[in-house]
C-alpha cells in the first residue's frame, strides 16, 4: 500500500493532466474513442490507437467491412468481428450520441453494454472515461485492474463471473479508492501505468 501511495505521488500530476485531456475532448472526436474501445479487448492498446488513427485518414462511413478489417488485421485480434462491430456502431452512432447527451455515467454505461454490439460493461466504462464523462462513477475492470486489486487483497479472484460479479467488484473498487483517497479514474491510470510504465488511455 505504501508503494502504491508513493507511486501515486510521483505520477499524480501526469494522471490528473491526462484526465483533464479527456474532459476537454471535442464531441467530433467521441467516435474515435468508441472505435478505440471496440478494438482494445484482448489487444495491445497502442496498436489499437494506431488503427484508429489510420481509419481517421479515410471517410470511414464509406469503407466496407472488409476494408476496415484489412486496416485492423495487423493491429488487433479478432479483426473481422471488430470490423463488423464498427460498421454497426457507425449506423448506431446518432442514437449513441443522443444517449451521451441525456444519460448520466452509470445509466450510459449500462445502456451501452446492453445495446451496442462489441461493447460490454468494461468497454462502455472505458469509453465514458475517455470522453470525460465518468465522474468517478464507473470502473473499467480490465485485467490490470483485477490483477492489482487481487494483489492488494481487495478481491480474492482475478476472474469475473458475469454481470452481478462485475458490479460487486466495481463496488469494492470504488470503496477501496475512497478509503485510500485516490479517485477511481486516477487509480485506474495509476494501475495501468504501473504495468506499462506510462500513462496512456
Amino acid at each position: 500500500m505504501d508503494n502504491l501511495l508513493r507511486e501515486y505521488g510521483k505520477r499524480k500530476a501526469t494522471i490528473v493532466g491526462r484526465l483533464n485531456d479527456f474532459r476537454l475532448i471535442k464531441e467530433k472526436d467521441y467516435f474515435n474513442e468508441l472505435l478505440f474501445c471496440l478494438l482494445t479487448p484482448q489487444s495491445n492498446a497502442k496498436k489499437c490507437w494506431d488503427a484508429v488513427l489510420e481509419l481517421k485518414k479515410t471517410s470511414i462511413n464509406g469503407l466496407s467491412e472488409k476494408q476496415i478489417a484489412s486496416v485492423l488485421k495487423s493491429r488487433t485480434r479478432f479483426h473481422n468481428n471488430k470490423a463488423r462491430y464498427i460498421k454497426k456502431a457507425i449506423k448506431q452512432w446518432p442514437v449513441i450520441l443522443e444517449k451521451i447527451e441525456v444519460l448520466r455515467a452509470i445509466e450510459l454505461r449500462n445502456w451501452m453494454a446492453e445495446n451496442v454490439d462489441g461493447i460490454g460493461y468494461k468497454e462502455a466504462g472505458h469509453f465514458i472515461r475517455n470522453i470525460g464523462k465518468s465522474d468517478n462513477k464507473v470502473a473499467i475492470l480490465d485485467r490490470h485492474i483485477l490483477r492489482n486489486l487481487c494483489a492488494l487483497n481487495v478481491i480474492s479472484n482475478e476472474k469475473l463471473k458475469g454481470k452481478k460479479n462485475y458490479f460487486e467488484v466495481e463496488d469494492k473498487f470504488i470503496d477501496f479508492s475512497s478509503k485510500i483517497g485516490i479517485p477511481i479514474d486516477e487509480l485506474d491510470l495509476l494501475f495501468w501505468s504501473r504495468e506499462n510504465g506510462e500513462v496512456f488511455k
